[in-house]
């Protein structure tokens, strides 16, 4: 019995896609869509191990959604599949792109009903256009389509990929090296997702989730002698600051607690610490678009926020409009879906006695839905 590693690349950051939302966390219900490929291919019983190859920005998430061994990535195709390549002991490894999000069993089955008979399988499809290349009309017989995913010898690959050369697939490396590759017929269903036009002809995916994704965030700071005051993103008008490793601006962490927890991505704490020095003093409207760029990455669209601030001291009545409008053009959403509320603890505890400020922040969030496109 021959033991196979499957190899998903996921580390792209789809330059070609045209969109904010890296195509790997487009949604197929409320499955983003590597874990949707990785499933479907789990689910035949054909690996012994699924190795997810990401950027190092995605891989804390991913491990949310599943229990695969995930490597990073690098700034290429081939390296990241020499990153993975590692991790891999089994005699044979198909390799695939989740952008290839259509591969179903029976293909996979085929594929694999080859094992054994060159150092790599290599699926194809044929050509019905007129080729012409370098002002010349070729003989399009002659002319094959690559797709993944492809089956090699482990060996064989590992031994082909210590070259200097780029390949743009496993067949071609293995191939210069030396080494046999046998074409199969492939697939036209297993299209690869690279433009946005792409999706419409994968007809496997479903839409996302319609659900609303909600969060709450709270935070609070004592006062300061020393600097200035940040709240809402706006400068106040005070004799005194926050004690806070950053700009110490409260609302704006619990709004970042409130979007992460919608999102199912931690807090605050995990993805700002505040025993890194690069966050000593750090801008929270910067923190603040760092983690909206995340969210747009990984999917999620901002629906809207509610921030309510107790303080006896300072009172921040007039600077309310102008943290909405600041704090809407950081999240990218219009003014009137951001809410801000002030009030106080009717000079109970340490709020009630002007020793410091404490905010609640509530945030939703949808999927972005692709099929609206």
């Amino acid at each position: 019995m021959h033991t196979i590693t499957l190899i998903l690349l996921a580390a792209g950051s789809s330059s070609r896609f045209e969109l904010d939302i890296k195509k790997q966390w487009l949604r197929v219900g409320d499955r983003p869509l590597w874990h949707f490929v990785a499933d479907r291919c789990e689910k035949t019983g054909y690996f012994d191990k699924i190795i997810i190859t990401s950027s190092l920005d995605d891989i804390e998430f991913m491990k949310n959604y599943a229990d695969y061994t995930f490597v990073e990535g690098g700034q290429t195709r081939q390296q990241s599949l020499k990153n993975s390549l590692l991790h891999v002991d089994t005699e044979y490894v198909l390799v695939s792109d989740v952008a290839r999000s259509c591969i179903d069993e029976a293909f996979l089955k085929k594929i694999i009903s080859h094992v054994g008979k060159s150092d790599a399988v290599v699926p194809y499809l044929n050509i019905t256009d007129t080729i012409v290349y370098d002002d010349k009309t070729i003989d399009r017989e002659r002319v094959k389509r690559v797709q993944t995913p492809q089956l090699s010898l482990t060996t064989a690959l590992k031994s082909a990929l210590l070259r200097e050369e780029e390949f743009t697939d496993e067949s071609s490396a293995i191939v210069a090296n030396g080494g046999s590759r046998e074409f199969i017929l492939g697939q036209e269903s297993a299209h690869k997702i690279t433009h946005i036009e792409d999706l419409k002809k994968l007809s496997c995916l479903s839409a996302p989730s319609s659900d609303t994704l909600s969060g709450v965030g709270f935070d609070v700071h004592a006062f300061d002698d020393k600097g200035e005051m940040f709240l809402g993103g706006i400068k106040i008008d005070s004799e005194y600051g926050f004690l806070a490793h950053s700009d110490g601006d409260v609302a704006i962490h619990a709004l970042i607690d409130a979007l992460l927890g919608a999102a199912g991505m931690g807090d605050i704490g995990m993805m700002f610490p505040d025993n890194d020095v690069k966050y000593k003093g750090a801008d929270s409207k910067e923190l603040l678009g760092t983690l909206v760029t995340k969210l747009r990455h990984f999917g999620f669209v901002i629906v809207n926020v509610d921030i309510t601030i107790a303080a006896e001291k300072p009172r921040i009545g007039n600077y309310k409009m102008a943290m909405r409008k600041k704090i809407s053009s950081i999240l990218g959403i219009d003014a009137q879906r951001v809410n801000i509320k002030a009030t106080t603890t009717e000079k109970l505890g340490f709020i009630g006695r002007g020793e410091g400020v404490g905010v609640i922040a509530n945030a939703n969030l949808k999927y972005f839905d692709w099929t609206k496109i």
